[in-house]
């Protein structure tokens, strides 16, 4: 049995399922960055609180913009640009909230 560096895991682990027309595949660094800051949002109050929604929207919209403007098929770009829509009607509610 050979040894498996991480850089081959994480390689293979970007394949995505199904392999002829990808839907899912394990999060790629700017969507675990979101997971991170959804998280430390969530576990957290005040000025935590804030930045961790702050790199969640930051992490979610790069990993949108990448999926809309490269995604591998057609799924995954329209995915991306509906979170893409998602997010700025979001950020635009909260303007006008303020």
């Amino acid at each position: 049995m050979s040894t498996v560096t991480t850089a081959e895991l994480w390689r293979r682990s970007q394949v995505g399922w199904p392999r002829r027309f990808p839907i899912a595949q394990f999060p790629n660094p700017p969507l675990l960055l979101a997971f991170a800051g959804w998280g430390l949002a969530a576990e957290s109050g005040g000025t935590a609180h804030e930045v961790g929604r702050a790199v969640f929207t930051l992490g979610l919209a790069v990993w949108a913009w990448e999926e809309a403007v490269s995604g591998v098929n057609w799924f995954r770009r329209l995915l991306g640009a509906g979170a893409l829509i998602w997010i700025v009607a979001g950020l635009a509610g909260e303007l006008r909230g303020h």
